[in-house]
């Protein structure tokens, strides 16, 4: 059955870190904050939720995903990031409604669902 991309309330970014590569986290972060109206979460210096590693969320909206993931795309500083709409189902849309800049991690969703 075909989804209605309607149901998509947002998008989180995900911007996983470690202590070596957490100063260009920052910049990352802050070049978001200085171009697009996101909502940048907290620095998580240990795993939290389903995610392997360090990281920050980004959460912006649907109509805001043409601008915000092209240039991550191009300004990530070599840092994984996921990218994944905000519907109903979290588990879906960590696993199969994402997108991967870097390398795609492993992620432990069973707290999600």
């Amino acid at each position: 059955m075909m989804k209605d991309t309607e149901m998509i309330q947002g998008y989180h970014a995900h911007v996983y870190y470690d202590p070596k590569s957490r100063e260009a986290a920052a910049r990352v972060r802050e070049g978001l904050a200085a171009r697009f109206e996101v909502q940048l979460g907290s620095w998580h210096d240990k795993p939290v939720g389903p995610h392997p590693k360090s990281m920050y969320q980004v959460v912006f909206a649907p109509e805001q995903f043409a601008q915000v993931v092209p240039w991550l795309m191009l300004n990530r500083e070599g840092l994984d990031i996921l990218v994944h709409p905000e519907t109903d189902d979290a588990v879906a849309d960590h696993l199969e409604r994402c997108l991967w800049l870097g390398k795609k991690l492993k992620l432990d969703v069973g707290g999600l669902g």
